[in-house]
């Protein structure tokens, strides 16, 4: 499984589309980031044993069974001539760009209809299975966000109106960020060994759920030394790069006078 390094690709995907779709400030940016870390691990649902199988007992063990029979009734009725033999259960429906614009579509209507609560249920969610895989890290951005909200508590120390709408407001992204973190996991297992049929339902090839993956040499096997000593060192690295403001802080150091990279330019150009 690669539920750590699907969640910090999430997090990357959060930091460069945040600022891309309207969002500013790590206040804004940091949540949406976070909960694309989050439900970039939801396509594993599919998976018994998956983390996000076993997060909340038997409401996602109940979900994850109805996934994989859902998955293997749309495998059967919809596979092509030249797809492989095999129960359409792991990384099919669940891996697709369809399932994470559907997903991203009921997140956005269930937040329109039932408001404040709602977003804080998607992203309460979102935060356990981001905290599951990265840690205390992932309660930064959240904590960030919350404390504006929780300044806005009515006089019994519940959620009044002024929080709610301070909640609604996340409703407008929360549906990107949802889908975002979806189309991450399945761009991620792309690059694998299995490859991931992301195109589904367009046919290529004679095969309906045609796995894409890249030539022999730039696919790696999950859980092993490519991902966990190159791939997941090397997202962590573009995270921190992505958080705003320190790329362009690493460039200006770059340039400034007197920096290491600076004077070793004129040894380079000998």
């Amino acid at each position: 499984m690669m539920g750590r390094t699907h969640a910090a690709t999430g997090v990357l995907a959060g930091l460069l589309l945040g600022p891309a779709i309207g969002l500013e400030g790590l206040a804004k940016i940091g949540p949406f980031a976070a909960t694309c870390a989050g439900f970039a691990l939801l396509p594993d649902l599919d998976h018994p044993s998956s983390t996000i199988t076993r997060k909340l007992g038997p409401i996602t063990r109940v979900l994850s069974a109805g996934l994989r029979t859902m998955s293997g009734a749309l495998y059967r009725a919809t596979k092509g001539p030249r797809d492989e033999r095999c129960d359409g259960t792991h990384r099919h429906a669940t891996h697709t760009v369809l399932f994470a614009l559907v997903v991203g579509a009921v997140c956005w209507a269930t937040t329109t209809a039932w408001g404040g609560w709602a977003v804080l249920a998607w992203l309460a969610f979102g935060l356990l299975l981001a905290y599951d895989r990265l840690g205390t890290l992932m309660l930064v951005p959240f904590g960030i966000a919350a404390a504006s909200w929780c300044t806005q508590v009515d006089g019994r120390g519940g959620l009044g109106p002024a929080a709610l709408a301070a909640l609604e407001e996340s409703a407008g992204w929360l549906g990107i960020a949802v889908a975002a973190g979806a189309i991450t996991h399945c761009l991620g297992d792309a690059l694998t060994e299995s490859g991931c049929p992301f195109l589904f339902p367009l046919p290529i090839a004679g095969e309906t759920w045609y796995e894409l993956r890249p030539p022999s040499l730039l696919r790696f096997r999950t859980g092993k030394k490519v991902e966990n000593w190159l791939v997941f060192p090397l997202v962590v690295l573009g995270c921190v790069a992505a958080i705003p403001g320190v790329w362009p802080y690493l460039v200006e150091a770059f340039h400034s006078p007197g920096s290491v990279a600076t004077a070793s330019l004129p040894l380079l150009a000998r």
